[in-house]
C-alpha cells in the first residue's frame, strides 16, 4: 500500500472538512486566549490524535486507506474500534468541536453539526452495508457488540483473536 493512496485520501476527506470549509468559514476569525479556548485546543489534540491512530491502524491492519473508493480489505477491530464503530469520524468531530471552540465560532459549531448529521444518515444507509457486504458474520457480530456512536467503557474482546 503506497502512501500517496492515503495522503490523497486524508487530503481529500478530513482536511476538506476540518481545514478548508473551516477555514472559509472563517477566514477572517481573531482568536482570544480563554478557558474555552484552551478547551478547544484540547479538543482538537484529542481528535488529531484519534485520527491519526485509526489512520495507522487502517493501513496496517485493515490494509486500506479511510476513502471509501480504496476501502480496507480486512476488518478493523483494535485500538479504538474496540470501543465505537466510528472513531475516525468521532476524532474529525472532536476536530471541528475544538475548532469552533478555538474560534468562538457559531459557524464552524454548525458546521460540525451538519458534518455530524451527514455522517450519522451515510453511515447506516451506505457504508455499513458495504461493511456487511465485504465482511458478513464478522462485521454484524461487531456491529452486535460494539455501538455507533457513543463508546463502550470497556473495550469489547472478539472471540477467537
Amino acid at each position: 500500500m503506497s502512501a500517496w493512496r492515503h495522503v490523497a485520501a486524508i487530503l481529500l476527506l478530513p482536511v476538506m472538512a476540518t481545514v478548508v470549509v473551516p477555514a472559509l468559514l472563517e477566514w477572517n476569525a481573531e482568536v482570544e486566549f480563554s478557558p474555552l479556548f484552551a478547551f478547544g485546543v484540547l479538543l482538537v489534540a484529542v481528535g488529531l490524535l484519534l485520527f491519526v491512530a485509526t489512520v495507522v491502524l487502517f493501513a496496517r491492519i485493515g490494509q486500506g486507506t479511510l476513502a471509501p473508493w480504496d476501502p480496507t480489505s480486512r476488518l478493523v477491530v483494535r485500538g479504538p474500534y474496540r470501543h465505537v464503530r466510528n472513531p475516525m469520524i468521532s476524532g474529525v468531530l472532536f476536530v471541528l468541536l475544538g475548532e469552533a471552540a478555538v474560534l468562538g465560532s457559531p459557524a464552524l459549531l454548525i458546521w460540525a453539526t451538519a458534518f455530524l448529521a451527514v455522517n450519522a444518515v451515510y453511515m447506516p444507509l451506505f457504508e455499513e452495508p458495504g461493511l456487511k457486504r465485504r465482511f458478513g458474520n464478522d462485521y454484524e457480530t461487531y456491529a452486535a457488540h460494539v455501538p455507533r456512536w457513543l463508546p463502550r467503557l470497556r473495550p469489547w474482546e472478539p472471540v477467537g483473536r
